[in-house]
């Protein structure tokens, strides 16, 4: 019985990852051509505006996260649009002020600056009709959108980048591109399930009724008091806060992993960060390479009685799955200048290195994704620690291309066994 219980959730798993690796092969080809296309000096910009961007995509990625969770809770797909459109607004004021900063502190264009950061809001609406499919774990829905989107947002900057434009014009094509997909998964999310739709109950809960996405009304659920006052009164019972919270989390993990690229560009020459943000590509795939089992263990952590056993699942398989990263950077390296160019072969011999970096910011991914389903904000604060730390040593200590990622490696790892203990810990105290 056991056994079949698993094979939904291995399913899921495969649709989820066939989707994230879709989006994220397409990310790839992109920063690839883009590094083929721009040149080694050329590039490093292009690269550190899209850390930047990742860096812009906190809120979306927190909302995502909070409204799945209080999707799975009871929430209606309503509340949580209006929720959506109300952070996009804030997202696109940040961004509107944040645009010479930008172009200042890493020498671009404001054209540049204002195309990396246009992009913010939209992401914004995407990820919230994202987390109303994950909240209703209607993952093939989810899959199609992840892989469309990557497909929608990386075509149109390709396609720039092969007609001669350079990295204003590629990344608001993509800012383009992203809008499209955020059209495109709005039409998917559609509506509410009906009242008596399964969908949103675990394949393995004892009591699936419990667990469903509701659109009864309040009075005759089975939903607990706050749960009936927070339907009725739809986007007024919860909102921008509970996104915020998120946030620091999602803030410090996305701030942790984009540091090195950003500090590349302040303590290594033109040439040297170029390579450098070559070798982060292993980085990346080494961590969302995994991405799927985040999203598809994430609701059964929003749930007091499944929550220590998806922490364990999750930190266990990621750990799996980095290890086979790393195994991966470390036998493929000698790939890496026949697709790039012999520019990027001083780094070859790295690769392994920004995969174990990627790995272990994944692991953390998952212990503040357990964070963010059980609303705890404490870790975020252990994190922006650790992020303090590893700059300053960075800023301090790296003057090559060896030197950085040494820092920022040694810096996840540290950070990560600390939030990964904390998880496990808090995991079991919800359990009992």
């Amino acid at each position: 019985m056991s056994a079949v219980r698993r094979l939904p959730v291995v399913a899921d798993l495969t649709l989820v990852t066939v989707g994230a690796m879709t989006a994220n092969v397409a990310g790839y080809l992109l920063q690839l051509l883009a590094s083929r296309w721009l040149g080694v000096g050329g590039y490093s910009p292009f690269a550190s505006l899209l850390a930047v961007q990742l860096l812009c995509a906190v809120p979306a990625l927190a909302l995502q996260n909070v409204v799945a969770r209080e999707v799975v809770r009871g929430a209606t797909v309503g509340a949580a649009r209006g929720l959506a459109w109300r952070c996009a607004g804030l997202v696109a004021a940040a961004a509107a002020v944040l645009v010479p900063v930008v172009a200042t502190v890493l020498n671009v264009s404001v054209g540049a600056s204002a195309a990396a950061l246009g992009a913010a809001p939209v992401l914004v609406l995407l990820s919230g009709e994202q987390g109303v499919l994950q909240g209703q774990r209607r993952f093939r829905e989810l899959a199609t959108v992840l892989g469309g989107a990557g497909v929608a947002r990386v075509t149109p900057a390709i396609v720039v980048l092969a007609a001669g434009g350079g990295t204003a014009a590629a990344l608001w094509a993509a800012a383009a591109g992203i809008a499209v997909a955020a059209t495109g998964a709005r039409f998917a999310a559609g509506q509410s399930p009906a009242p008596d739709s399964d969908i949103g109950a675990p394949p393995d809960s004892p009591e699936p009724h419990h667990d469903r996405v509701k659109t009864t009304r309040p009075e005759t659920d089975s939903r607990s008091p706050a749960e009936g006052v927070r339907q009725r009164t739809g986007d007024a019972a919860w909102g921008v806060v509970p996104v915020l919270r998120a946030a620091q989390l999602q803030a410090a993990l996305m701030a942790l992993s984009s540091a090195d690229l950003i500090v590349s560009r302040i303590v290594l020459d033109s040439d040297d960060a170029g390579r450098y943000a070559l070798g982060a590509v292993a980085t990346k795939i080494a961590f969302w390479l995994p991405q799927a089992v985040g999203v598809v263990l994430y609701p059964r952590m929003a749930q007091p009685q499944h929550s220590a056993q998806a922490v364990r699942s999750a930190l266990a398989v990621l750990s799996g799955i980095g290890v086979l990263a790393v195994l991966g950077a470390a036998v493929a390296a000698p790939l890496a200048p026949l697709f790039a160019g012999q520019d990027y072969a001083p780094i070859q011999g790295l690769l392994w290195l920004f995969a174990l970096d990627g790995a272990l910011l994944a692991v953390l991914q998952g212990a503040l994704l357990s964070a963010i389903a059980a609303d705890r904000t404490a870790p975020a604060a252990l994190t922006w620690l650790g992020l303090a730390a590893g700059i300053t040593a960075m800023l301090t200590l790296a003057d090559s291309v060896l030197g950085l990622i040494t820092v920022a490696t040694v810096t996840a790892a540290l950070t990560t066994a600390v939030i990964a203990a904390i998880a496990l810990g808090g995991a079991r105290a919800v359990r009992t």
